[in-house]
């Protein structure tokens, strides 16, 4: 875990930038700047905390608009004079109402990652909206069992599919990728919940 005694402040001013990136797209979100005090309630709370420089004072990110950054990881640089703080945005982090401080272009993840992130969060709204004449309010209707079994029936028909062909197996993937997907959502779990467990058993040769 960081401490804010590991960095090594600006001697003329007592401070640390800090790059903020959203941890699920890895979209740059913005840069801040921290006192020592700014990196400890940074780390106490969770909360991306900044120090700012024209109020003088302590200010947590999203304190006024509620769209605070959960903090997900933090590190240094090579010469611990600077920070990266991978944060999960509660909402645009930009006071102009952009996801990005850095909007002027387009952001472009370059991977499928993203989309089965953005997947997911469509998902989640749909669990608590439940849109009428929607296949995946249907099942999340059905309840957890119903959810389970029909990962069940798309296992078997991956199975199946593997023997067959290629595009065969890539079409019934998808559909296990996808109610996989719904059963998670429906007991409050994303796919970086997968993911981390999956790291925790790496072990590099």
């Amino acid at each position: 875990m960081l401490s804010a005694d590991d960095i090594a402040y600006n001697p003329a001013d007592g401070l640390v930038p800090a790059v903020i990136q959203d941890a699920r797209t890895k979209q740059v979100l913005m840069l801040g700047y921290m006192n020592r005090e700014a990196v400890q309630a940074t780390v106490d709370s969770g909360k991306v905390t900044f120090f700012s420089r024209s109020k003088q004072r302590l200010w947590m990110k999203g304190e006024s608009s509620g769209n605070v950054l959960k903090v997900v990881r933090i590190q240094k640089d090579c010469d611990d004079d600077a920070l990266l703080i991978e944060a999960d945005p509660a909402g645009p982090t930009c006071h102009t109402g952009e996801t990005s401080c850095f909007h002027e272009h387009p952001f472009e993840s370059g991977d499928g990652i993203s989309f089965l992130n953005d997947l997911q969060e469509l998902l989640y709204e749909r669990k608590e909206t439940l849109p009428e004449g929607s296949y995946t309010s249907k099942m999340f209707r059905a309840g957890r069992d119903k959810l389970a079994q029909k990962v069940g029936e798309e296992a078997v028909e991956t199975v199946i599919a593997a023997k067959n062909s290629r595009e065969e197996l890539t079409y019934e993937a998808s559909d296990l990728l996808f109610h996989l997907m719904m059963l998670l959502t429906g007991e409050n779990m994303k796919l970086q919940d997968l993911v981390e467990e999956l790291q925790k058993r790496h072990k590099p040769s």
